[in-house]
Formats: structure tokens, C-alpha cells, sequence
């Protein structure tokens, strides 16, 4: 990583180069993507099991498409005590902190005979998707499912790719089922998102898709929105690193690259005050860099995208960070609550030497399925809100309507439209 000099026409640089990891920015995959999606929605299980076999070298059919209860039990066995105990611990962190979240309906009336009101429902069937292949995730089963049981989405799917001997790993099978899903589909890959939006023989059709996912199935998600909801298009995971010179280098290199492991899209970023510290960071990476067991991934994503910034003073240095509108943001300066209220744009942010990100990806309760690529500008975290849909209620008396019926015929008329303007006055023929 070098050490720049940050100015806006840096900033403009960085975010420029950043936006090139965006799944919007991979049309050559989507024509790729469009052939699977028409092909399972046309054939259904057929295709759905035949890209099973060539992508994921697993024979699934129907009648070993849906993870058994033996295949649960069997999982429990398998996994390490200790890991059952923190995976339940960090059950409770996120439950609590989305509960928190909830929204009831809510009704108000008048004297005049007007009643107002909002009617909240959970969604009905919702299909999360939790990757395979390189690696495992149960924490990211966690974060999908949790909000919407805690929203109240009776029906949970999750499709999760299979390996070669048609099973799923231990980890996954136990988070989903101590968080609550209800069926367990072994299909992955731009196939089971098509599956989850139109259905199949064997698969349900859901209401609206959540999770993580590479390029294909970033893809296919944008492809399928319309004929379901998603969350989002999420790009490559990305940290960026507000620090003053009170920080401490090896914290802040190390926080670095727990994002840069990732993947070698992934993007690293540290904005500071500091030239000191910003040559200590370097060094601390070079070090960690030499010791750590993902250190090709993590070299790729640094020089492709990682970033030591040293900015003139804290407003510049602020000002940037709200224009990247990073998907993790730490703030290590000296008073970091002061900082964060001039944060505008940010998808979690972390306050303080010791509420490092990995905090927030595993235990503390916050979701970590965050906005990326600047998303954070209009986008927040997935929460309960991503589960529930929202009814108005308008109920007016005759005597409440005869007061403004004219203002709205007035209205109606404005815009041309006499149907409208109809349907009111008939009401009052005889006044």
C-alpha cells in the first residue's frame, strides 16, 4: 500500500476505481446469468438439478433436495461444542438488537368520523441464500434469518449449495437451524435464486430473496427483482479506517485487513490526520501480511484496492469518508462519538480502539449484511424493516367526506380525470 496525499481529485480517483467492483459493472456475466434464470424458470427442476450436477458435481433430485431432520442431528454431532455455544450466545446479541426494531400498526381517529392508520404485516415467505463453495458462513445465516423471524415471516427457505457428496456443511445446517428456518433446499448458484422467484416442482416460490452471494448470484438477484423483492446487489466487502494520531497501528493494520481476506476485490482504507501513523499502519501491514494464511488474497486486494490516506485535517478527512460511504467504517480518534456525529454516510460504524469490525460480523447483534459500493449513501443495514410491508387504512363517515368533497372533486378536475371526480359527487346527488 502507498502512502497519498488525500485531495478531492484523489477522493474522486478512489471512488472512481472502487465502483468498478460493482456487480453492475460485470454486463459480460449477465447474458450468462439471463440463459440459467429462462432455463430454470422454463424447466424447472429439471435444470435446476442438471446445473446442480455440473456446477456443484452433486446428484440432488427430489428426494434429496430438502435437508433432512438426520441430516441435522447428524450435523450436531459434528460440530464442536464450543462453536454451538458462541453460535447461541450471538443468537441472543441479534435476536435483542432487532427486536428492538419492530413496528406495530397504528390507528387514529377523529371526532369529525376520520380514522387513519397504518397496518404492519410480515411478509409470507421469505428465501435466503447463504453461500458455499471456498468457504463456510453460519454467521450469515444469522443475520437473514433472524430479522425476519423477528418481523414474523411464518415461512423461511434457505438454499445453500451442496458439495460433491450431496451435503451441506455441519456449521450452516445448525445456525440455520437454531435461528429458525424451516426448510433447507441443497441448490446454489444463479439456479436457486431463479428457483426462489418462480418456483419449481420441489422448490417454493418466495416473496422476496436475502443473503449473500458471488457474481452470479448478485446478478441473478438484479435479474429476478420485479417478480420478487431482494435485499440487495452487494458488491465486495470494503472497511474504511477514520484515525487521529492517538490510534494504535497495529489495531488499525489489523483491522484493515480483516476486510482486504475477504476477497481480492475487497477494499481496504485508512483515512487519517497522521503521517506518522500512516507509516507505522504500512509497516504493520507488511507484517501481517507476512503471517497471515490468506496473505495472497490479502496482497491482491490491497494493491488493487487498498489506500493509506493522510488528509490536511479532520473536516477534509471527514468530508471523504462521507463521500465513500463505506460499507464498515471505524472511527479511532479521540473523542470517536464527537467524530460520528458528523458521519453521514456509513453502513455500520464502529466507535473506538476495542469495537473492532470482526465484532460486528460475529457477536455484537447489529446486521452485518451492509450496504457496499457507496450504497451507503441511500441504503441501510438489512433489519426488520426488510420483512414486513406496510397497509394504509383510510375509513371516512359520510359527514367527514361532505366537508372535503368538493376540495377533492376540485382536485379530480384539475388533472382531468372525471371518473374520480365522478365517484365522489354521486355520493352527494342530493345535497
Amino acid at each position: 500500500m502507498r502512502i497519498q496525499e488525500l485531495n478531492s481529485e484523489t477522493t474522486s480517483d478512489i471512488l472512481e476505481n472502487l465502483l468498478k467492483r460493482s456487480p453492475n459493472s460485470y454486463g459480460e456475466f449477465e447474458g450468462r446469468v439471463a440463459e440459467i434464470i429462462e432455463n430454470v424458470r422454463t424447466n424447472r427442476d429439471e435444470a435446476v438439478f442438471s446445473y446442480t450436477k455440473q456446477f456443484d458435481k452433486a446428484e440432488i433430485n427430489p428426494s434429496n433436495l430438502v435437508v433432512t431432520k438426520e441430516e441435522i442431528e447428524e450435523a450436531y454431532e459434528l460440530v464442536d461444542a464450543d462453536l454451538l455455544d458462541v453460535i447461541r450466545k450471538s443468537l441472543v446479541n441479534i435476536r435483542s438488537f432487532h427486536s428492538k426494531q419492530l413496528q406495530n400498526s397504528w390507528f387514529q381517529s377523529e371526532e369529525s368520523g376520520i380514522i387513519l392508520g397504518q397496518k404492519v404485516t410480515p411478509l409470507d415467505k421469505v428465501g435466503v441464500y447463504v453461500p458455499g463453495g471456498k468457504a463456510v458462513y453460519p454467521s450469515s445465516v444469522l443475520m437473514n434469518v433472524v430479522p425476519a423471524k423477528v418481523a414474523g415471516v411464518p415461512h423461511i427457505y434457505m438454499t445453500t449449495p451442496p458439495g460433491p457428496d450431496g451435503k451441506v456443511y455441519p456449521s450452516t445446517l445448525v445456525a440455520a437451524n437454531e435461528a429458525g428456518v424451516d426448510t433447507i433446499y441443497k441448490v446454489g448458484g444463479a439456479q436457486a435464486i431463479a428457483a426462489l422467484a418462480f418456483g419449481t416442482e420441489s422448490i417454493t416460490k418466495v416473496d422476496k430473496i436475502v443473503g449473500p452471494g458471488n457474481i452470479y448470484v448478485a446478478l441473478a438477484k438484479k435479474a429476478v427483482f420485479g417478480h420478487v423483492s431482494i435485499d440487495s446487489i452487494a458488491g465486495p466487502s470494503e472497511i474504511l479506517v477514520l484515525a487521529d494520531e492517538t490510534a494504535n497501528p497495529k489495531y488499525v493494520a489489523a483491522d484493515l485487513l480483516s476486510q482486504a481476506e475477504h476477497d481480492e476485490m475487497a477494499s481496504a482504507i485508512l483515512i487519517t490526520t497522521s503521517m506518522d501513523l500512516a507509516k507505522q499502519v504500512e509497516k504493520e501491514i507488511e507484517y501481517f501480511v507476512s503471517k497471515l494464511s490468506r496473505s495472497a488474497i490479502i496482497s491482491k486486494s490491497l494493491e488493487n484496492y487498498g489506500y493509506l490516506l493522510v488528509a490536511p485535517d479532520m473536516d477534509v478527512a471527514i468530508d471523504a469518508v462521507n463521500e465513500i460511504a463505506s460499507e464498515h467504517l471505524e472511527l479511532v480518534t479521540k473523542n470517536p462519538f464527537e467524530t460520528m456525529t458528523k458521519i453521514k454516510n456509513a453502513g455500520a460504524i464502529f466507535l473506538g480502539e476495542y469495537s473492532s469490525e470482526p465484532l460486528g460480523d460475529y457477536f455484537a447483534g447489529p446486521n452485518h449484511v451492509l450496504p457496499t459500493n457507496g450504497t451507503a449513501k441511500f441504503f441501510s443495514a438489512l433489519s426488520v424493516d426488510d420483512f414486513i410491508k406496510k397497509s394504509s387504512i383510510i375509513s371516512y363517515s359520510k359527514n367527514a367526506l361532505e366537508k372535503v368533497y368538493p376540495d377533492i372533486v376540485k382536485f379530480a378536475e384539475c388533472e382531468q380525470l372525471t371518473a374520480h371526480a365522478n365517484s365522489i359527487k354521486v355520493r352527494f346527488e342530493d345535497v
